[in-house]
């Protein structure tokens, strides 16, 4: 370990705190850098390629290392990739990656998993809290649904309009209405 707390970061070089650190391959990164070189996706244990020093998730490691020709997912009957290249046509480049450049590198000045506020309470939720849904970051004590204050988890919910509802709510107030949807005299009823 170098002098001064910690192993470098694999992207950013930076030094890495135990509290932040993810471990690929013999080195240290922050799990914040520890994305796709491609794609930017997150990456853990399970989804992550190496290619000498850079990491990629499975799918772009094999798009750009993986075998090409016929017989390799490439013909008539697969989704291709084609930016359009080989046409003129330019494709976007997705932005560079920019880790974090807070001068304090303390774990406790650091905040876990950058700034996510919560929609409900509109307070900033750290990581050992986080619960994401509808798009959004949450406190597991405001991961509730908005009419009935059911709790709910990834799996259970609806969202509309940055609000999350469990499905029996959100059919209820949201879903079709008339007769063969379950309003009619043979449906059972659910009163609040």
């Amino acid at each position: 370990m170098p002098f001064g707390g910690g192993n470098k970061c694999g992207c950013c070089q930076k030094t890495v705190y135990f509290a932040e650190e993810v471990q690929c391959e013999g080195k240290s990164w922050h799990k914040s850098c520890f994305l796709c070189m491609v794609c930017k996706k997150n990456l853990d244990s399970t989804t992550v390629a190496v290619h000498g020093d850079e990491i990629y998730c499975k799918s772009c490691y094999g798009k750009k290392y993986g075998p090409k020709g016929y017989g390799f997912g490439g013909g008539a009957g697969t989704l291709s990739m084609d930016t359009g290249e080989g046409l003129g046509i330019k494709p976007e480049a997705p932005a560079p990656h920019r880790p974090t450049n807070n001068p304090n590198a303390s774990k406790f000045a650091q905040k876990a998993g950058g700034s996510d506020v919560c929609p409900r309470c509109g307070k900033t939720v750290y990581a050992a809290e986080k619960v994401v849904g509808g798009g959004n970051s949450w406190h597991k004590g405001c991961f509730r649904c908005a009419k009935c204050g059911k709790g709910l988890e990834s799996t259970t919910l609806a969202d509309r309009d940055g609000e999350i509802y469990c499905k029996g709510c959100y059919a209820k107030n949201f879903g079709p209405k008339g007769f063969g949807f379950g309003q009619g005299a043979g449906a059972l009823a659910h009163s609040q």
